[in-house]
């Protein structure tokens, strides 16, 4: 029988999930939570602009807002802010290029891309251009804007940085696509006179592409205050704007309503994208999801595989225990070079890691996951990379450790972990001590998908303890050491003082691990 059958009386929204059409969401009535009054504030200042934000965050949708502006669209902004304050409504020509949509697995793809858009500008203005060069067919083409409608030209450019993203593991096509856009963009310094607006998105930022070092009049607004909410979703927006979906995400799971507000800030917000306006920021595309499906899921993490993170990981055998609360200079998030060796700024520019504090006085941001989603989603898929789990059987996987544990069964959990690093395949089992200590950390990490779990890498406290309704359970590894020394520092560190009063039963385990073996080696358990 079905407990939570659909209320076909109920009202009908559509949800604008994967929609980046301005003019076809509000054309056919898909909910949109105006953001136009922060558009307005870009509009009235007239820089040419650079904004970073992770995919699937609004930017598309957020620049096909914008092109309906600039059209004159005026009918599409019925009942939002710009059309209280707007009264000159004028028709610019826009050149729009999106670079989201291919793959770019070869040259040949971003030629095509830009050929096209080219000769269809060159066919709408009646462009013409005695050269191939891609940099003098679109300065033709601005220009021939400007001469036909007497108005300025305004340019959006969408997921700029898409092809370098996809080659950040290949320097020799990197650099190819480098030079192709570089041709491009650089004509937007020369043509200013001809331009009204210019707004450029994107992942992160290539110095050497020229946007960043040649058009020196653009402003970075990735990190201003003002500008904070840009895209994205406040909590404040959508308990205003989705009060019918938010009853019924709360009634599908058994909860009131501020428990599933709680649910979705726990699994979809927690961005900061401004020290100085710490506002939480929900990532749109889940949470349109979660109130479309009424389930909380990793739909985000789920809707693409982050390819050149993986790349990187790859290539630096980075040292994950360091990333959750990582600390690094704010100038290495704010300049402008994209660097395979030092993935910390992309995988904060990805989306993977947000802001938790600044410190003003020494201009250091501290980084961590902004929410549960990103957090698992983001173990969950590096686990191939220094385990043998395949990240789709990770849950499975850890959720059998979990089970031991949640029924006393610490002998069990012991086994099994010894048992899984003996599977490891002999490219993984020739790895550094440090790798060890990585899987480790993985692995009580993602039991935090299902059970209270901490990794502490602080000296005073032990190394991992595990909460489950009935038992504390306090681990100590030594290396080449007996089990007996690791309990004997838990009790001379004092790891189970915390605890004393929980009223579950306490669990000391200490474990030997063997360098040489790469496994576990003996264990003492002691209730």
């Amino acid at each position: 029988m079905d407990m939570n059958p659909i209320d076909y009386s109920a009202p009908f929204r559509r949800y604008p999930i994967g929609i980046q059409s301005f003019e076809k969401l509000r054309s056919e009535g898909y909910l949109y939570i105006d953001k136009t009054e922060q558009m307005y504030r870009l509009i009235r200042m007239g820089n040419p602009y650079f904004f970073s934000r992770p995919r699937r965050f609004g930017k598309s949708l957020m620049l096909s807002t914008l092109e309906a502006y600039y059209l004159g669209k005026k009918e599409l902004f019925e009942g939002l802010f710009i059309q209280t304050v707007e009264k000159d409504w004028k028709t610019y020509p826009v050149l729009h290029l999106d670079l989201n949509a291919e793959k770019y697995e070869t040259v040949e793809d971003l030629q095509s891309i830009l050929e096209e858009q080219l000769m269809n500008w060159e066919e709408q203005y009646g462009s013409k251009s005695p050269t191939d060069s891609y940099s003098m067919r679109f300065m033709n083409v601005i220009r021939s804007a400007y001469e036909k409608t007497g108005l300025r030209v305004v340019i959006l450019i969408d997921e700029y940085d898409k092809p370098l993203l996809r080659a950040m593991h290949d320097e020799a096509l990197q650099t190819r696509y480098r030079n192709l856009l570089t041709a491009f963009y650089t004509v937007l310094k020369s043509a200013d006179k001809w331009l009204q607006f210019v707004f450029i998105t994107g992942v992160t930022k290539f110095a050497q592409v020229g946007i960043f070092s040649n058009l020196n009049q653009l402003m970075d607004i990735s990190f201003d205050p003002r500008f904070a909410d840009l895209c994205g979703l406040t909590q404040r927006e959508i308990e205003d704007n989705c009060v019918p979906e938010l009853e019924a995400l709360a009634a599908a799971n058994n909860i009131s309503r501020e428990e599933a507000v709680a649910e979705l800030a726990r699994m979809y917000d927690g961005y900061h994208f401004s020290y100085r306006n710490m506002i939480g920021m929900f990532n749109p595309f889940s949470v349109l999801k979660a109130l479309s499906t009424h389930m909380y899921e990793r739909y985000w993490f789920a809707s693409g595989t982050p390819t050149f993170l993986a790349e990187m990981l790859k290539q630096t055998d980075f040292d994950l225990r360091e990333l959750d609360g990582i600390q690094v200079p704010a100038a290495s998030l704010t300049d402008d070079r994209a660097d395979i060796n030092n993935p910390v700024p992309i995988i904060y520019q990805s989306g993977y890691l947000t802001i938790k504090k600044y410190d003003e006085r020494f201009q250091v941001y501290t980084l961590g996951y902004p929410n549960e989603e990103v957090k698992y989603g983001f173990l969950n898929f590096v686990t191939p990379f220094y385990t043998p789990i395949q990240e789709k059987n990770a849950p499975f996987y850890i959720g059998q450790f979990v089970d031991e544990l949640e029924k006393g069964e610490a002998e069990a959990f012991l086994t099994r972990l010894r048992a899984f690093f003996a599977d490891f395949p002999y490219e993984l089992n020739n790895k550094t001590e440090r790798h060890y200590q990585v899987v480790f950390y993985l692995v009580f990490k993602l039991m935090g998908q299902f059970t209270d779990a901490e990794v502490q890498s602080a000296r005073g406290r032990a190394d991992a303890v595990v909460k489950t309704k009935d038992y504390i359970y306090v681990f100590e590894f030594k290396l080449d050491g007996t089990a007996q020394m690791a309990l004997q520092q838990i009790d001379d560190k004092g790891y189970l003082i915390p605890y004393t009063a929980d009223g579950r039963q306490l669990i000391k385990i200490g474990v030997s691990f063997d360098s040489q073996e790469r496994n576990l080696g003996e264990w003492e358990i002691v209730v």
